[in-house]
């Protein structure tokens, strides 16, 4: 009798219900996995953008410490040094606008890490 009432009453997990929580861990497990992907796309482009911003940064700084008589000064387009950083190439330059008393400085560097990217920083200086 005591085999009998077993028989009704045993409990486990069914095939079908193994199945339902692996299609549910599979699916949760690639979600992850994408968000995974999407974070290192996003470290490898905030690295790239720290280095041309240090590019940038270092250019300008040379700018505004020189005399307002140097040639790098001199109105129109000027190419500056590239840099190179992991593999990297990071285009540097920068353009002069006078008016007035007032020279505008538009330092623009490019890179491509499989994609083209620009930034530019401008800074005015009083003659």
């Amino acid at each position: 009798m005591y085999d009998q009432l077993m028989i009704g009453k045993q409990t486990g997990f069914s095939l079908i219900e193994v199945l339902i929580g692996s299609i549910f861990l599979a699916i949760g497990l690639l979600a992850v996995g994408g968000l995974q992907i999407t974070s290192i796309r996003g470290n490898s482009f905030s690295g790239n953008l720290m280095q041309a911003t240090y590019a940038a940064q270092d250019g300008l700084e040379f700018l505004r410490s020189i005399s307002l008589d140097h040639a790098s000064l001199t109105e129109g387009d000027h190419d500056d040094s590239d840099v190179t950083v992991s593999g990297i190439v990071f285009n540097r330059s920068y353009s002069i606008i006078p008016n007035d008393n007032l020279r505008t400085i538009n330092y623009t560097v490019t890179w491509n890490d499989g994609k083209n990217h620009t930034l530019t920083f401008s800074t005015i200086r009083f003659q």
